[in-house]
């Protein structure tokens, strides 16, 4: 009977440690999520969980404080998400929840190319035009022989994503740049089209960034968009060129070179100006951007905030999680950018007072 208490009591501890161990919950966009989660060399610690439910699940989950949106029970401390945080998701958190959890930290994670893979027989060296991109995505044409100029009468397979996506959210911002009568930037696909109306026949739509390139060779005439971590984004034979871009993250970096990290007190306390966007870059390839993170400036549990801070403070390190982020087809964020990080967010020695569980800030307030 002792033997078997004793197991018990031993099996009851480990569960309370293993629920104690998984202390920070988050999720969100799929883009980055091997990256994040589940990989060898993935980069979030032991005890932080990611559900890749998409960048808008994601994105309502933490301005909710919604965890069931994750799949489970609690608080939800962060978020990841392709999707910047727009003018009135900042206004109505900040008027629903400001006063008791604190500012929130918008912050960029890593730098990411949107690849263009395709299957197209007698095809392996695809270089599209941004205009022909938005022929292609808005329905303009229907088949690749009017969209390349040639006799090809193979209809063209649209492979979308059917969630709120931050991928989409990044696709159509080029795409609005260059054609704002075929789309508006949206992070919903069908939405992002002027005019809406119905698909063309044939196309289709996948929740998760993984399944776009399997969607896309299983039939010949597919084209969609996906992370550079779904696909070889190296290989024109898969991926096509955009304006004779392939994206590299050498030309992701050239995108971005544009974008600094804010400078003035007034500009870092923004969450805003800590996630650049450049719609249609000067040079380098054209649909580049940055996944972001989401985190609360204040957690009730002290325990979580320095979970929260110890991250942080690797990510935005030198080298810190470079290597994974290279291996997994992404571009560290720059060495400025890592520095504005720090001293803003981790050390305070920017002293704007906009670090992790600042006491200023953070009396009696927080996540819960």
């Amino acid at each position: 009977m002792f033997k078997r208490t004793l197991i018990a009591a031993s099996l009851t501890v480990a569960a309370l440690a293993s629920a104690q161990a998984m202390a920070v919950t988050g999720g969100g966009a799929t883009l980055p999520a091997a990256l994040y989660k589940g990989s060898a060399d993935s980069i979030l610690p032991a005890n932080f969980s990611y559900a890749a439910i998409g960048s808008g699940g994601g994105k309502t989950a933490f301005l909710k404080n919604n965890p069931a949106g994750f799949g489970t029970t609690g608080t939800v401390h962060f978020a990841g998400s392709d999707s910047i945080l727009s003018a009135s998701e900042l206004s109505t958190y900040n008027t629903d929840f400001g006063g008791s959890y604190g500012p929130l930290i918008q912050l960029p994670s890593v730098a990411t190319s949107v690849a263009i893979p395709y299957k197209k027989a007698g095809q392996t060296a695809l270089n599209l035009t941004s205009a022909q991109l938005c022929d292609a995505f808005s329905g303009a044409k229907t088949t690749w022989g009017a969209l390349l100029g040639t006799a090809d009468t193979t209809p063209i397979r649209v492979v979308y994503r059917n969630v709120s996506s931050g991928t989409t959210e990044i696709l159509t911002r080029h795409l609005n740049s260059v054609c704002s009568s075929q789309f508006v930037t949206n992070s919903t696909f069908t939405a992002a089209r002027v005019g809406g109306g119905a698909l063309p026949t044939g196309w289709v739509g996948v929740a998760n960034t993984s399944d776009v390139a399997t969607a896309v060779n299983a039939v010949d005439g597919s084209i969609g968009y996906v992370g550079p971590d779904g696909v070889d984004a190296t290989s024109n034979a898969v991926v096509a060129r955009v304006n004779g871009v392939q994206p590299t993250s050498a030309n992701v970096t050239l995108a971005l070179l544009s974008a600094s990290a804010p400078s003035t007190a007034a500009q870092a306390a923004n969450p805003a100006n800590w996630s650049p966007v450049v719609p249609n870059p000067t040079s380098g390839y054209k649909l580049a951007a940055y996944t972001n993170f989401i985190f609360g400036q204040c957690y009730k549990d002290a325990a979580v905030a320095a979970d929260v801070k110890a991250f942080l403070t690797t990510h935005y390190s030198n080298p810190g999680n470079n290597a994974a982020t290279q291996a997994h087809k992404f571009v560290a964020v720059p060495t400025a950018w890592k520095t504005a990080v720090t001293a803003n967010f981790i050390t305070n020695s920017s002293g704007n007072n906009l670090d992790i569980n600042n006491a200023s800030v953070c009396n009696a307030i927080g996540r819960p």
